[in-house]
């Protein structure tokens, strides 16, 4: 009785600081978010005046900017980020998938060396690795320079005069590797026998590859594409440095112009709340097909 006392207590007691720093870094900002976002303009000023007490939220300004975000002028910036979100996690897919088959099933002694690799750009600051991408992608840079003397192009191709594949590449860039980690600790824990099974019976490496690896490893793929996807949906720095041209805002775009470049602040924490409820739906059908998934293995 008094193990299971003491268990009891104790972990609470281990939670607690987790619990507490969610409750200030997350709970608390977010509160805060909907408390202008649901708040009232100053009358004289007409700045936004939060509302901290959720009887007396008013949800007209936050209803106009999901139908902005709908059918107005910010439905382009949506449908945008969407689509260099989807482009940005195909090609991660297209990247990351032949890279994390490769450290689970033929690296051998070299997949601790090749894991260090690719996770070698963390230990550098992000800012300083997209500086790095300004000076390669310049029209006197190193990329054109290999591209014109390659003739592949006649001119210098203008990475940073707002091309949207420069956004895409660039987010691809910086968040490969967390498609790629995942990824490979899903491949790595597939049973080994049931890839020598399926050849065993006749089946060539491909449709071994198409009818067990691949299925085998839906729920790395889903939480690969999910941890990708989450930083993506918000980032703005990137586009900001690689691009900086209206023709290439997304969602995080707009949500720093409106809270610190804008006085309509409200309508930067609507975005906000709008950016997140899209991510909690997104999470929401993670959580439920990895239970429908384990039900199934089960």
């Amino acid at each position: 009785m008094r193990e299971s006392r003491s268990g009891r207590r104790l972990w609470p007691a281990l939670a607690a600081p987790g619990t507490l720093w969610l409750l200030a870094l997350f709970a608390v900002p977010f509160y805060a978010i909907a408390a202008v976002a649901f708040g009232y303009p100053d009358p004289i000023f007409r700045s936004p005046v939060p509302e901290w007490d959720p009887r007396y939220w008013d949800f007209t300004l936050f209803t106009e900017v999901v139908q902005r975000s709908l059918t107005g002028d910010l439905r382009p910036v949506f449908v945008r980020t969407l689509l260099f979100v989807g482009l940005a996690l195909l090609l991660c897919f297209l990247i990351g998938y032949p890279v994390a088959y490769y450290l689970a099933r033929y690296a051998g002694r070299r997949r601790g060396l090749l894991l260090a690799l690719i996770l070698a750009p963390w230990w550098i600051n992000y800012i300083t690795r997209m500086l790095a991408w300004l000076s390669l992608l310049q029209d006197d840079g190193y990329v054109n320079d290999a591209l014109i003397a390659l003739r592949i192009v006649p001119d210098p191709v203008r990475w940073l005069s707002g091309n949207p594949y420069t956004v895409v590449l660039a987010l691809v860039y910086g968040y490969v590797p967390f498609f790629i980690v995942p990824l490979y600790a899903t491949l790595d824990r597939i049973d080994s026998r049931l890839l020598d099974a399926s050849r065993d019976l006749g089946v060539g490496g491909f449709r071994t590859f198409l009818h067990v690896t691949l299925p085998l490893s839906r729920s790395g793929l889903m939480t690969a594409a999910v941890v990708t996807a989450l930083p993506m949906f918000g980032d703005y720095f990137t586009n900001t440095l690689v691009s900086g041209s209206p023709t290439t805002t997304m969602i995080g775009n707009q949500i720093e112009f409106y809270l610190l470049g804008g006085s309509r602040k409200e309508i930067g924490a609507s975005l906000v709340l709008i950016l997140s409820f899209m991510l909690m739906a997104l999470m929401a059908y993670y959580l439920i097909s990895s239970q429908r998934a384990n039900r199934e293995t089960s």
